[in-house]
């Protein structure tokens, strides 16, 4: 009879199942395929390692992305809980109909909720709860942590980062032997950067990526959370719009709802470009100009942005103006009728935006109260005692380098032209340190504080384009702006600095020196071909020597085409031309508006294009034509009050939480490091 019941049952079940998929029902339920904050819980089972971590009350959103069992079955309602307790904010819920990423079905919904922080240390687990239109559920867990702030010593009041974007260890080392020298082994003088008191070394990784880019290797510092490569104060989504994405609090954000701190922004790149943006700005797509840039000024009240400098114009200016880039497609505008992006404004208080590339923002700026200056006459008049808020636009995009900047003070001093300054059309830019200095006596006004981003960016877009002179001298550029802020830091007492990069760059090796005067190098390059130019050239071990630069009365080489020079190498490099001599023109950056029209059309237009003369084609190890970041380590210098903590080997996460614990609770090193 158990055999013949077991049977009958076995039969009955298969003839359900049958009668199941005739009448073309599902036995399956909804599936959650992202969950957000990024989890290991969630994406392998595994609990550690923790990947979000937030302070206590740092504000964050949550979100999942619900694939129905089925097309035409619908997701109805969704809920969050985080240790079983259910969150009482609005849940929202959009249609992937409206558009999601190519490989999401149509009929999946993206569940959010909005600016969620705790108080309680700890690590935490969130739930997403969802309901089909049929009443079928699912749900999902993952975890994140919020790290316990500690009773401190004294807090800091100012927090300055240093950013050398791209600037790992040996370009470091570069810029000391140029700028300072060697004499019998021993620097004669160290970088700035060298004297402060405690140096660590960080890892740099993104969240989708050992290789991260500049978005998220700067956001890492200013967010204690990783990001997808391209994306700034944002965890990755499933829609195409560039600036819904779940956000994550910023440093400069928590501090001006906090403490009331002022947010200042110094760069030599476009502003609108990721390092500086990676401070500010909420967006899945770091090329999204017109947006990034206005919601720079649209959402001041939550940055407490009051300084903002570098090159970027062409974002500013209306679009019919020659040279403008903006453009409605990288624009956006948050609807107050649609839960999904209207929450953005009602729970973050963030801007609405608008779609409007007609806009003057410089205009806009000076409304707001913004004293606005286009050049170093201009910068140099500033009386910063009458100064609350400084826009400061240098040229169209990128500002030129070091080596052209400096060269081109030196021709106007001769009463010359200097070709590359003239050819961009802006001879009258500042070196970054004198917009950093006028920087810091706008910001030292606020009473409260301020945190301050100083980058140095064509130290990365230069060994890019392997371009090692310019790079260097950047490098020195970048050396003088840290030796401002050192002296400020050490007459303030209460200003915590530290120089660090988002990553390293091309992977420059410092090979050696030149064995030939420059004149012999001059004739080899004629001559060409790898036995002048590479057997005859580099020399390695005692045959590298010590490199002996002379420095003008500006603090920069008189001329890099020196007699037995620094030679150096990479290891993350397209194919190249070389012939180790300084390039006389940049190579074309596809940035600046006028890039393809003469005088900018005449500068080379990839590393193949230089130095043809002299036969040395130097093969790469990546496609393309340009060399790329690395997954190395790259060191970070520290002082002030607060410095012994960034000691070891640690993460770019790891650096927001003894930022803000300094910041907020007085200076020691918190446990979970």
């Amino acid at each position: 009879m158990k055999i013949l019941s077991k049977f009958l049952n076995t039969h009955v079940f298969f003839g359900a199942v049958a009668l199941l998929m005739l009448q073309n029902v599902s036995l399956a339920n909804p599936v959650v395929t992202r969950l957000t904050p990024p989890s290991e819980l969630f994406s392998s089972a595994r609990s550690a390692p923790v990947i979000a971590r937030f302070l206590p009350d740092q504000r964050f959103d949550l979100q999942a992305t619900v694939q129905p069992d089925e097309e035409g079955k619908t997701i109805q309602s969704a809920r969050f809980l985080i240790d079983e307790m259910a969150l009482k904010q609005d849940v929202s819920l959009k249609s992937c109909a409206q558009g999601c990423l190519p490989n999401v079905s149509k009929s999946a919904s993206i569940a959010t909720v909005r600016a969620v922080s705790l108080l309680k240390p700890g690590i935490h687990k969130f739930t997403v709860q969802v309901t089909q239109n049929d009443g079928l559920t699912a749900s999902a867990t993952g975890n994140f942590e919020i790290i316990p702030l500690v009773p401190g010593g004294q807090k800091v009041k100012n927090i300055i980062i240093l950013l050398g974007d791209g600037m790992g260890a040996a370009q470091r080392t570069a810029a000391r032997i140029v700028a300072q020298g060697y004499a019998q082994g021993k620097s004669i003088t160290p970088l700035a950067m060298d004297t402060f008191p405690v140096t660590g070394m960080v890892k740099t990784s993104s969240l989708n990526s050992l290789v991260t880019d500049s978005a998220p290797g700067m956001a890492s510092y200013v967010t204690g959370n990783k990001s997808n490569n391209n994306e700034e104060g944002v965890f990755p989504d499933d829609t195409l719009d560039y600036f819904d994405n779940p956000r994550v609090e910023y440093l400069s954000e928590y501090l001006k709802r906090t403490q009331g701190k002022s947010l200042g922004l110094v760069t030599t790149s476009d502003v609108f470009d990721a390092t500086p943006a990676a401070n500010a700005v909420h967006t899945s797509n770091r090329g999204a100009g017109t947006g990034i840039v206005d919601q720079y000024l649209d959402d001041r009240n939550l940055t407490g942005l009051t300084v903002l400098m570098g090159g970027g114009r062409k974002w500013f200016l209306p679009a019919q103006t020659p040279g403008s880039a903006r453009g409605d497609k990288t624009d956006y505008e948050f609807s107050a009728s649609d839960l999904h992006t209207g929450a953005i404004v009602k729970n973050w208080g963030a801007s609405a935006g608008q779609i409007d590339k007609d806009r003057n923002l410089i205009a806009d700026f000076q409304k707001a109260g913004f004293k606005y200056t286009a050049d170093k006459t201009a910068l140099d008049a500033i009386d910063v005692s009458k100064t609350d808020r400084l826009l400061g636009l240098f040229a169209l995009s990128n500002m030129n380098v070091a080596l052209d900047k400096i060269d081109g003070r030196r021709s106007t001093s001769k009463g010359i032209k200097a070709r590359v300054v003239d050819d961009f059309g802006f001879p009258d830019q500042p070196m970054l340190d004198e917009m950093t200095k006028t920087a810091l006596g706008v910001l030292a006004k606020n009473k409260k504080g301020f945190f301050l981003m100083v980058e140095g960016a064509s130290i990365d877009k230069q060994a890019h384009n392997m371009d090692t002179e310019r790079w260097i001298l950047d490098t020195i550029e970048f050396d003088k702006t840290v030796e401002l802020v050192q002296q400020f830091a050490k007459l303030d007492k209460n200003t915590l600095v530290i120089v660090t990069a988002d990553h390293e760059c091309s992977g420059v090796a410092l090979i050696g020196g030149s064995m030939v005067s420059d004149a012999k190098l001059q004739e080899l390059v004629r001559e060409g071909g790898p036995s002048n130019l590479r057997d005859k050239v580099v020399g390695i071990y005692e045959k590298a020597g010590f490199p002996k630069y002379t420095l003008d009365s500006d603090g920069y080489p008189k001329t890099t085409d020196i007699d037995f020079r620094l030679l150096v190498g990479y290891g993350a490099n397209s194919d190249r031309n070389e012939d180790w001599r300084t390039n006389s023109l940049p190579l074309q950056d596809s940035q600046q508006p006028f890039n393809k029209i003469q005088p900018l059309s005449s500068h080379p237009a990839d590393p193949l294009a230089r130095d043809t003369e002299g036969k040395l084609t130097i093969t790469g190890q990546v496609p393309g034509s340009s060399a790329v970041h690395t997954a190395t380590d790259i060191p970070l210098s520290a002082m002030g009050p607060g410095a012994g903590s960034f000691t070891g080997v640690i993460d770019n996460t790891d650096v927001f939480f003894l930022l803000t614990q300094a910041a907020t609770r007085g200076v020691t090193r918190p446990k979970v490091f």
